[in-house]
């Protein structure tokens, strides 16, 4: 059996444990930088959508997010419409970091593909991406109370 998870386990903490000392200097806590990075590329996003994208449950996202608020990186606002609704639009605080961060995950990711030709990585690409979609599906089916069959 091909053992592919542990590998990817591996490479997610460290650059995860990178990124949380690098960041520590911004006031930006364990992970944050994750919800930070999806906020300002989809600035008024739901919580709950925010959630579903890096793949954790409502109330971890809504811890980090009220701690990224009082930091002053996020501003919640009420809907238009639905004034139930609250959405997360970065601070220009959160503006002005996003750049580094930005050039961080660029940096690391030429750093993950060293010695992998261009059609390797493009490869890589949409093989990890077909294995996130399997996973995603998984993941979405637990999250709503099921349980699957080993």
């Amino acid at each position: 059996m091909v053992e592919i998870l542990r590998p990817i386990g591996n490479i997610s903490r460290a650059l995860d444990s990178i990124a949380n000392i690098e960041f520590k200097e911004l006031a930006l806590s364990k992970g944050q930088y994750l919800y930070l990075v999806r906020i300002c590329e989809h600035p008024g996003i739901i919580q709950e959508r925010l959630a579903e994208m890096i793949k954790v449950d409502r109330t971890t996202a809504s811890r980090a997010i009220r701690k990224m608020a009082t930091n002053g990186f996020v501003e919640r606002r009420s809907d238009n419409i639905n004034k139930k609704i609250r959405r997360l639009f970065p601070t220009e605080k959160a503006n002005q970091v996003y750049p580094l961060i930005n050039r961080e995950n660029l940096y690391s990711n030429d750093v993950a593909l060293q010695g992998l030709s261009a059609e390797e990585a493009d490869l890589l690409e949409k093989l990890l991406t077909k294995v996130s979609k399997n996973v995603a599906t998984n993941w979405d089916f637990v999250k709503k109370g099921n349980h699957r069959e080993y």
